[in-house]
């Protein structure tokens, strides 16, 4: 059905169909069952008939939808296909926009879009303080399909013995991004900080070199005088820490906890915010609860579980509490003393353990067949914990040296 298209005439149609223009030959009107419609050219060319989307009547006029399809026209009557240079414009476009994006600014672009998979802004900040230290010096300014393998060695190789972790870290960083790269068609080629079957030939493996450097823990006998030592310091750090201690969490999971996570003493860490991204329920011991109350009185009117003027507490406040006590601990380090004491005097075992430490089962297997979280054994084992940490039984032992 040919028709003199105008707006009134078009949007009032309603009928599933295919409606053709009386103006441009090749223009036609698609009516979907849905009542959606688009603007189509329909031709033919070498003996085969094709259609080229011009757009939805919502997002193009009449004019420019006759405008388009003239377009069109004009370059099938010059023996030009026009969804194939349609492609080729598309391919042109790309690659001007691959010319005019440098690394340093994709690379930007990259954390930004990954900040919604990380439970910490550290991530973040480690990405990014990596690469403007180490990468933007080296290939910042280049073009990205212009980066090879020897930006890349020129960027790890003065850092691969003497800070290896970071060179590691740094490298995966490199090949995330340039697979990103990549994956928007930005630049073609293999990827030149991929290690397997590439780097790997050409530096050392970073086992050879790499240390492991365990969070400095403090020794469980000593905890119960530390607790008794806390408890006797004043102010929102020293309720955060203890509390940490006493649920065995990790520091972000206590400095950005908000009050309406805990119900009925149980505190429920939603996934997005745990390493594992699995909500993680935590029963809170009755110590735990009483630390919430005196916390919620000191600063009513916020949100998080422990704050100051309605702000959560920093990363800082923590190890700055155990700095100001002397103590030559990390804050993590805790997680350790709580496992340790866990394998070394009692009876529960080491999966209620893992579970109350938010660990992931590395057993596939395992994982499949425990569905459950364990929280009524998690809730007996804190329990005990608690206990510990208030005991006073270890307060006169005294640690031999050997020499």
């Amino acid at each position: 059905m040919a028709l003199n298209f105008d707006f009134q005439t078009v949007k009032n149609l309603k009928k599933a169909g295919r409606y053709t223009d009386a103006l441009v030959k090749g223009l036609h009107l698609w009516v979907k069952i849905n009542g959606t419609k688009y603007w189509i050219f329909r031709y033919t060319h070498t003996g085969k008939q094709q259609n080229m989307s011009l757009g939805s009547f919502q997002d193009l006029s009449i004019a420019d939808a006759r405008l388009k399809a003239q377009l069109a026209r004009d370059k099938l009557n010059k023996g030009i296909n026009p969804i194939s240079a349609k492609n080729i414009e598309k391919i042109a476009k790309k690659q001007e926009a691959a010319l005019s994006v440098n690394f340093e600014e994709f690379a930007l672009q990259i954390i930004k879009s990954k900040r919604i998979e990380w439970s910490s802004e550290k991530h973040a900040a480690q990405w990014e303080y990596s690469l403007r230290e180490f990468a933007f010096p080296v290939i910042g300014h280049k073009r990205l399909d212009e980066i090879d393998m020897d930006d890349i060695l020129k960027i790890l190789t003065p850092i691969w013995e003497k800070k290896t972790e970071t060179a590691s870290r740094l490298r995966g960083r490199l090949e995330w991004i340039l697979a990103a790269a990549t994956t928007r068609k930005l630049r073609t080629g293999m990827n030149p900080a991929l290690w397997r079957g590439l780097l790997q030939t050409i530096l050392p493996a970073p086992k050879r070199f790499r240390k492991v450097k365990h969070h400095k823990a403090m020794p469980y006998r000593v905890l119960p005088n530390f607790i008794a030592n806390l408890r006797e310091v004043e102010g929102i750090s020293a309720l955060a820490l203890e509390f940490l201690i006493l649920n065995a969490n990790r520091t972000s999971e206590v400095t950005e906890a908000l009050r309406a996570e805990v119900n009925d003493g149980v505190w429920v860490i939603p996934a997005e915010r745990m390493k594992a991204r699995i909500e993680h329920r935590v029963p809170l011991c009755q110590r735990s609860q009483e630390i919430l109350s005196i916390a919620s009185q000191l600063d009513k009117d916020s949100p998080y579980l422990f704050s100051r003027n309605g702000k959560k507490l920093s990363n800082m406040a923590m190890p700055m509490m155990l700095r100001r006590l002397g103590v030559d601990v990390t804050v993590h380090g805790f997680r350790s003393t709580f496992r340790d004491w866990v394998s070394e005097e009692t009876q529960h075992s080491p999966e209620v353990a893992e579970m109350a430490l938010a660990h992931t089962v590395g057993n596939k297997v395992e994982a499949a067949y425990r569905r459950g979280d364990l929280f009524e054994r998690r809730r007996l084992l804190l329990s005990d914990w608690e206990v510990f940490c208030n005991s006073t039984l270890f307060r006169n032992v005294i640690d031999l040296k050997v020499a």
